[in-house]
């Protein structure tokens, strides 16, 4: 299901280049709505008013002296000042960066402006896009966690972003490091990324990015609310979070701590009416803390990818019934491979365990089970940290095609 999209998509990009203003009636009408996000006090809210309001951005500009306006609005000096004499520079290198090739700006009234976006309280009044303004419109569900994950963490968002997006699902993240990188890489296996930048379109960040981020361009997109030149100021990366859960079905939180900005965009998507998901952890793992407080809260426990399919309804139906089959046949695959399982992963347990203890467990010599770990790590079944062991498969299930580790 996605290749098929994705060919179309490829197919189409050709005439997406030459329409990057498609519902606007004229090219001048994009330029008023770029002028007025560059006025001074006008954010996303005082622009959905505006809008809300029946008032054309050109008709700011063409008549800047509106008593009907200043009444309803009561707008400061500067911004009548503004109105009269826009930052029109600025403009005119937006609308030529549009003119490149995969460069796109999407105003609230262009079709191809997500819709659930617009369903937010505060929608971005426009988008600059880089890749596939199409891949916007597909369901989506957002996968948000730790900057700095655990080993395991950064494994179940990569597998879990791959198993999803196979389903047809688009994974949309932040692009920053940790949960959110690895949740690009696993989409790209199998299908589309969504990544929301804190930066403007034009700029890449963290630097590290940049090959991730021309993958997620040919494959996805790459969207931001904030004009050319803007860099990665802190305060722009919390603003950025209601345009992840805006954009999807769900918000699923793989690792966060307690004060995790994670959590931010989970309290979003549920103000915004959408479904919210947690991987619970370890109880010794901070990174966990913030996933249990979720659940506590609400969120729905989230033990394989049936979970999430099962709660977003009918738009998952389709990609549930096509996994049924496949998870039943893993589950007793897994069932009958539970008595002759590796010794060293029985005595594991799912908490990360020293060699000493591990010795004692298993009644076996060191040299012996340190052979054996040696093999189990080249075999990608458990991961090495700071001198602690953990399996892979995070006691959820074992069967990596129908089941994230």
């Amino acid at each position: 299901m996605s290749r098929s999209l994705y060919s179309h998509i490829n197919s189409s990009q050709s005439v997406q280049n030459s329409s990057s203003v498609q519902d606007c009636s004229s090219p001048d009408e994009l330029r008023y709505w770029l002028a007025l996000l560059y006025a001074p006090g006008v954010g996303a809210v005082m622009y959905q008013r505006i809008l809300s309001a029946g008032i054309k951005p050109g008709e700011l500009f063409e008549n800047p002296v509106n008593d009907v306006l200043d009444e309803a609005f009561r707008l400061p000096a500067k911004i009548r000042s503004y109105f009269k004499n826009p930052d029109w520079v600025r403009v005119e290198k937006d609308l030529l960066w549009a003119e490149k090739s995969g460069c796109h700006i999407l105003s609230l009234a262009d079709s191809l402006y997500p819709s659930l976006l617009k369903e937010i309280p505060d929608p971005p009044p426009l988008l600059f896009v880089r890749g596939h303004p199409e891949v916007l419109s597909l369901p989506q569900l957002a996968i948000v966690g730790s900057r700095n994950p655990s080993a395991g963490g950064r494994q179940i968002a990569q597998e879990y972003a791959r198993q999803l997006a196979q389903t047809g699902l688009t994974i949309t993240s932040g692009l920053a490091l940790g949960i959110d990188s690895a949740s690009h890489e696993g989409a790209l296996q199998e299908g589309f990324t969504v990544a929301v930048a804190g930066t403007g379109p034009d700029r890449i960040y963290p630097a590290r990015h940049r090959e991730l981020a021309h993958r997620i361009v040919e494959q996805g997109a790459i969207i931001s609310e904030f004009p050319l030149g803007t860099p990665p100021l802190a305060g722009n990366f919390p603003r950025r979070n209601r345009i992840i859960s805006g954009l999807s079905l769900g918000t699923l939180v793989v690792e966060a701590a307690l004060k995790s900005g994670s959590l931010i965009s989970a309290r979003l998507a549920s103000e915004q009416g959408r479904e919210v998901f947690a991987i619970p952890g370890s109880i010794h793992n901070p990174l966990s803390r913030g996933c249990h407080a979720l659940i506590r809260q609400g969120a729905k426990l989230v033990e394989n990818i049936t979970d999430i399919l099962e709660e977003l309804g009918p738009l998952a139906s389709l990609a549930l019934e096509g996994i049924a089959q496949e998870l039943k046949a893993a589950d007793q695959v897994n069932a009958d491979s539970a008595n002759t399982q590796d010794p060293v992963i029985e005595k594991m347990g799912f908490e990360p365990i020293s060699i000493d203890v591990l010795v004692e467990r298993c009644g076996l010599t060191p040299e012996k089970v340190s052979s054996m770990l040696l093999s189990l790590e080249l075999q990608g079944r458990v991961t090495s940290t700071g001198g602690l062991y953990s399996r892979n498969d995070q006691g959820f299930f074992t069967n990596p095609k129908s089941r994230c580790p």
